[in-house]
């Protein structure tokens, strides 16, 4: 498989994985939340990161067997010699834009968890607080008034 190829594929994989940061973080700005959608865009992003695994593993395999350095040098040197320089900084700005994105997604998911989190406990601490008695019947006095402020 060339360069420009696994280049490709790799833009490809990072174009759906942006598209499905996008969609989480559309469902994460509503009120109620879709979890369905939300653990099914959770399984294709981790599959798409798989691929995306799989593919750099194999284009730094290929770079290494062409001679060239490891890391970013030596595949900048490999795109620029095989003519997909421009493949190769569009796949790093998708990949930059991919972790701008995911670190947002998180921080959405925990200002999400933390706002759960104090609707808990404040459900929490109203169930603590004991309404009626023992027998059943509301402990406030109906019909009067507390005048002691």
């Amino acid at each position: 498989m060339s360069l420009a190829s696994l280049l490709t594929d790799q833009q490809q994989r990072l174009d759906a994985l942006i598209s499905l940061l996008s969609n989480e973080q559309n469902l994460l700005t509503h009120g109620d939340i879709d979890g369905d959608a939300l653990t099914q865009i959770a399984l294709d992003k981790q599959s798409i990161l798989s691929e995306l695994e799989r593919i750099e593993t194999v284009r730094r395999n290929v770079q290494t067997r062409l001679g060239y350095d490891e890391g970013a040098i030596g595949a900048r040197s490999a795109a620029q010699d095989a003519g997909c320089q421009t493949a190769w900084e569009s796949l790093l700005e998708k990949s930059e834009r991919a972790s701008r994105m995911n670190e947002l997604t998180g921080q959405m998911l925990s200002v999400r968890m933390k706002h759960n989190q104090a609707m808990l406990d404040y459900i929490r601490q109203i169930a603590e607080k004991t309404l009626y008695k023992p027998d059943g019947r509301n402990s406030a006095q109906p019909g009067r008034i507390n005048a002691s402020a």
